[in-house]
């Protein structure tokens, strides 16, 4: 598969066979993923993978959660109904979520986070597989409880929760907006 495939074809995927992601394959993405740019290649970024469901049902519960007390008397959209339904499960059950964390205070470990996940979003296309960026888990992943759930070190700051597995059925494709594209001559 070329790069331009991959950048066309992936999908951010909820529905997963419950087949387990071999822990080979997760090396392969994390091989990947520390081949993208960082900040005066300070490769700042942590990998912390999960693959026990009943924690990851936990984490799910306690994210919901503290996403609601977060979300607390401001204008929510419909997209934020889900954390209300105590059936949903934020990683919708997928085999595998690995968290790309800063390991520094730097001022550009969240651009260098995203850029490895970003290649470890498309690696994982390329072999077949789905994944999708949690943004729901995120904010409590910040949290001094859920970076303890994980033994998440206090100094490292989640940047990128990402789950992986075999998806039941491809995604189809989003409609896109045309870019705004300003030329300065």
């Amino acid at each position: 598969m070329d790069i331009e495939q991959a950048i066309a074809g992936r999908r951010s995927m909820r529905d997963y066979a419950e087949a387990a992601v071999d822990e080979a394959v997760i090396h392969r993405l994390v091989g990947k993923a520390v081949l993208a740019p960082s900040a005066m290649n300070e490769q700042p970024w942590t990998f912390t993978v999960v693959r026990n469901q009943a924690l990851l049902g936990e984490i799910s519960r306690k994210a919901k959660a503290h996403m609601l007390a977060l979300l607390a008397g401001s204008t929510q959209s419909e997209h934020f109904a889900a954390l209300r339904d105590e059936n949903f499960h934020i990683f919708y059950h997928a085999p595998v979520l690995i968290i790309i964390s800063g390991a520094s205070q730097g001022s550009w470990i969240a651009e260098d986070c995203a850029l490895a996940a970003q290649n470890l979003m498309l690696a994982a296309y390329g072999m077949g597989l789905g994944t999708c960026w949690i943004g729901f888990a995120q904010s409590y992943l910040n949290t001094e409880e859920g970076k303890g759930s994980l033994g998440i070190p206090d100094s490292w700051t989640p940047v990128a929760p990402i789950i992986v597995g075999h998806p039941v059925k491809p995604a189809p494709a989003m409609p896109r907006r045309a870019p705004i594209v300003r030329w300065v001559d």
